[in-house]
């Protein structure tokens, strides 16, 4: 929970929204729109990441109104990609176009951090970027993230960023 936003589990509810959102070429990576179906997959495959390995995706939605704005929390995709972000809480968000520069991804991703601080039990946070996401970029700087490979993931040029879960005392 935020001043203005709230982070809870995505629900069945929220898949009208969620496929609206996962539609958008305006959002989506290459402008690439995903199907009903995997759209459908991904939400499954966030209760299943909660179930199985104690963290996952959050549903983002306004205080006020409870308007869906977005998706923001972590995962283990085990990725085919090198350098490999295995052993890492690979942390993601993305905010639907209409709602974007409004401040809620760099909010969004701040209570996730401070939330996994206690909750996850690795010790590094991993986020992958696909070279031209300036906006995303920006909010990964502002959480501490810091790009420490360049590479490639599924024939696209992406960045790695990674910072600690935790400050070492």
């Amino acid at each position: 929970m935020t001043e203005r936003l709230c982070l809870r589990a995505l629900r069945v509810e929220d898949f009208d929204a969620y496929l609206a959102l996962r539609r958008d070429p305006r959002v989506m990576p290459k402008g690439a729109p995903e199907s009903r179906e995997e759209v459908w997959f991904r939400l499954l495959r966030a209760a299943g990441h909660w179930a199985v390995l104690g963290f996952g995706y959050w549903a983002i939605v306004e205080r006020d109104g409870g308007a869906f704005v977005g998706e923001a929390g972590f995962a283990d995709y085990r990725r085919d990609v090198t350098p490999s972000l295995e052993g890492t809480a690979e942390a993601g968000w993305m905010i639907a176009a209409d709602c974007q520069g409004r401040g809620y991804a760099g909010e969004a991703v701040a209570a996730m951090l401070a939330w996994a601080a206690g909750s996850v039990p690795l010790q590094r946070a991993t986020c992958m970027i696909d070279v031209g996401n300036a906006p995303s970029v920006a909010v990964a700087r502002r959480a501490g993230f810091s790009p420490y490979a360049e590479t490639s993931y599924k024939d696209a040029p992406v960045i790695l960023f990674e910072r600690p879960l935790r400050s070492e005392s």
